[in-house]
C-alpha cells in the first residue's frame, strides 16, 4: 500500500511540475524579450523619434540593404550588425554606397560615426548639389580637419571651409549635413562648422573617392564605425 501510494503522488505530481516548468520558461523568454526589446529601442532612439518627423532610416542596424560595398580596390573588410557598419581599415579608401534614388537639393543627412583605429578621416560623406557633388571630409589629413572637398579645385584642407577639431578614438560624434538651393552646411555636436554658399564656386570630389557617388560614406586607412543613417527631404 505504502508504494502505491508514493507511485500515485510521483505521478500526480508530475503534471503539476512540468506545468510549473512551462510557466517559469514562458516568463523568462518573455522577460529576455522585454530586455531586448528595451535594448533595441534605447539603441534607436533617435531614429524613432526622426522617423516620426518625416525622415527615412538608410541603415536596417543589421545589413547592408540599399548600399553597396564601394569597390575602390583599397578597401579593407565592411561589416553591419549589432547596429553599425564597420569600415574596417584598408590601404586607402573603405565605404559604402547608397544604390537607390536620392535627392539633389533640399535635404537633410544626419549619422552618428566614430574612429577606432587609424588616424585619418573616419567619415567622408561624397553627396549630390544638383548637378555637382561634394565630399564633407570628418578628421582628415592626419586627423583633425573638417571641412568641404573639393571648392574650385581646393580640397578641404586649403579652401574657405576649414576648421580643426580633435576627435577621440571611440567616441560617437553625430554629424548632420544639409544641402539647399544657396548652401551647404555642417554640424557635429551641434555645433554648425561648415556655412558656405555654393552658387559662384565649383563643386567637386576628389579622384580617391569617385565611386562614392551619388551619395557614399567612406573612410581613409581607418577604421570607422557609422549608426543612425537618416535623410530628410526639406
Amino acid at each position: 500500500m505504502k508504494t502505491k501510494i508514493i507511485s500515485y503522488q510521483w505521478f500526480s505530481g508530475q503534471p503539476f511540475l512540468i506545468l510549473m516548468m512551462v510557466l517559469v520558461l514562458y516568463i523568462t523568454v518573455g522577460a529576455c524579450s522585454v530586455r531586448e526589446k528595451d535594448k533595441r529601442k534605447s539603441q534607436d532612439v533617435d531614429i524613432e523619434l526622426v522617423d516620426s518627423d518625416g525622415l527615412r532610416r538608410l541603415f536596417d542596424g543589421e545589413s547592408l540593404a540599399g548600399w553597396e560595398i564601394t569597390p575602390f580596390g583599397t578597401q579593407g573588410r565592411v561589416t553591419a550588425s549589432d547596429g553599425k557598419v564597420i569600415l574596417n581599415f584598408g590601404d586607402g579608401c573603405t565605404g559604402i554606397t547608397w544604390k537607390d534614388s536620392f535627392p539633389t537639393v533640399n535635404y537633410e543627412v544626419i549619422l552618428d560615426a566614430r574612429r577606432t583605429s587609424g588616424n585619418d578621416f573616419f567619415c567622408g560623406l561624397t553627396f549630390p548639389v544638383k548637378a555637382q557633388f561634394c565630399s564633407l571630409i570628418v578628421g582628415g589629413w592626419g586627423g583633425p580637419v573638417v571641412g568641404l572637398s573639393c571648392i574650385d579645385g581646393q580640397d578641404a584642407s586649403e579652401n574657405q571651409t576649414k576648421t580643426l577639431r580633435k576627435f577621440e578614438k571611440d567616441v560617437w560624434y553625430n554629424i548632420r549635413l544639409q544641402v539647399t538651393d544657396s548652401t551647404i552646411l555642417a554640424w557635429i555636436d551641434n555645433k554648425k562648422l561648415v556655412d558656405f554658399n555654393y552658387n559662384k564656386s565649383k563643386l567637386s570630389v576628389r579622384p580617391e573617392v569617385e565611386l562614392s557617388k551619388p551619395f557614399g560614406i567612406c573612410s581613409w586607412v581607418t577604421t570607422a564605425e557609422l549608426r543612425n543613417i537618416v535623410l530628410k527631404e526639406l
